[in-house]
């Protein structure tokens, strides 16, 4: 489905970026209209799937998940069993919060958070008995600088 978004649609989609919990009326007040005509134009974009699942963001290291790495993937597999397999090991573990396949040299990129570097070697020793892969770099983040969800509307 295909729709049409204008000016105020950006503004509502804009607020919802910042703080999709505040109230309707919050919204509407942000955006200069009324709650009804915000409420159905928010209807409207969910169901053109341009508003998709909400969620929390949670704090990972108030929680003890301290370490992020980002792990670059080459194969010299490129079969459509490995490819199955490998995007279902992916899946399965939950310390993949992004993964990403590339053009260029490398193949995959992994963001994986975990508690430590014990719980990453864990995730790696498990993601490599399920499937072959031909070369892995693990990268660990120093300083996480920037991180955001939104999208440049404007």
């Amino acid at each position: 489905m295909s729709v049409r978004i204008d000016a105020t649609d950006r503004k509502i989609l804009a607020e919802l970026q910042r703080d999709a919990g505040q109230s309707l009326e919050d919204i509407a007040k942000a955006v200069g209209s009324s709650k009804t005509p915000v409420w159905n134009r928010i209807r409207k974009l969910r169901d053109a799937g341009v508003i998709g699942q909400q969620t929390v963001v949670l704090d990972a290291e108030a929680l003890g998940f301290e370490a992020c790495f980002f792990v670059l993937i080459r194969t010299s597999e490129h079969e459509a069993d490995w490819q199955k397999t490998f995007l279902q090991a992916l899946r399965d573990r939950p310390e993949v919060q992004e993964a990403h396949r590339l053009a260029g040299d490398i193949d995959y990129i992994l963001k994986v958070r975990v508690k430590n570097a014990r719980a990453y070697d864990a995730f790696y020793q498990a993601l490599i008995s399920e499937v072959r892969v031909h070369n892995v770099t693990a990268l660990l983040s120093m300083e996480e600088i920037k991180a955001t969800t939104a999208l440049p509307l404007e």
